[in-house]
């Protein structure tokens, strides 16, 4: 599942129609007007030097209480940091950390070898150029006192955590301020972002794991 959580950060009709009109089979069937619309958002916050945003995640699983839990995220080109309530994840483009912080222990390992299935910031801005899903403008919402347009993502995938996913961008600023996730066990995951700041100040430090902060810190390097 961590998989899911972290593919809802960045930071991708409803499911019936889909089943039911069976003609969004694949990437090239995805809606045009969407992806001019996710363009527009990708050029926007590619033309920030970095990024900060506050979020809150809430977890909906049936039968269980309702969560959320708050995080922050920083990211400047290829690097960003991930702080949430149990884990810290840091990449600098070279290497990732993994820290959990119940078990005081963090996993190494290269960029590039990011597990499957897990994408970074950079890469969920550029999610309509993938041919894992294909997708397509849904409804007009005003939440907040803000316009929303929602479009929602099919993965064309079948070994993967969710049936669907909705992406909701605001109408003046072409900024996201919603993402959801529908996994196949019945929960709900929506990220909303609580507050952006383009071009927040992070040195190189910012995004590598630095030992001597956390004592008796267990390292698990998965590098070859």
């Amino acid at each position: 599942m961590r998989k899911l959580l972290f593919l809802l950060i960045f930071t991708v009709l409803h499911f019936a129609s889909f089943a039911q009109r069976n003609t969004l089979n694949s990437a090239e069937d995805s809606d045009p007007k969407a992806t001019a619309l996710l363009k527009k958002v990708q050029q926007k916050y590619e033309a920030y030097k970095s990024i900060g945003m506050d979020f809150s995640l809430k977890i909906k699983i049936p039968e269980v209480p309702e969560e959320v839990q708050k995080g922050k995220l920083v990211q400047r080109g290829e690097s960003y940091k991930l702080d949430m309530k149990d884990q810290l994840i840091l990449s600098d483009g070279r290497t990732m950390w993994l820290y959990l912080k119940g078990p005081n222990e963090v996993q190494v390992m290269d960029a590039a070898e990011m597990p499957e299935g897990m994408l970074s910031p950079k890469d969920l801005l550029k999610i309509y150029e993938q041919k894992d899903f294909v997708y397509a403008m849904t409804n007009r919402i005003k939440k907040n006192g803000k316009w929303l347009q929602q479009i929602e993502f099919k993965p064309l995938k079948q070994d993967v955590d969710y049936s669907k996913m909705r992406v909701s961008i605001a109408y003046e600023t072409n900024e996201v301020v919603q993402v959801e996730a529908f996994g196949k066990d019945g929960g709900r995951y929506t990220l909303v972002v609580d507050q952006l700041q383009p071009n927040i100040a992070a040195s190189d430090a910012t995004f590598k794991f630095k030992k001597s902060d956390y004592p008796d810190v267990y390292v698990e390097d998965l590098r070859y």
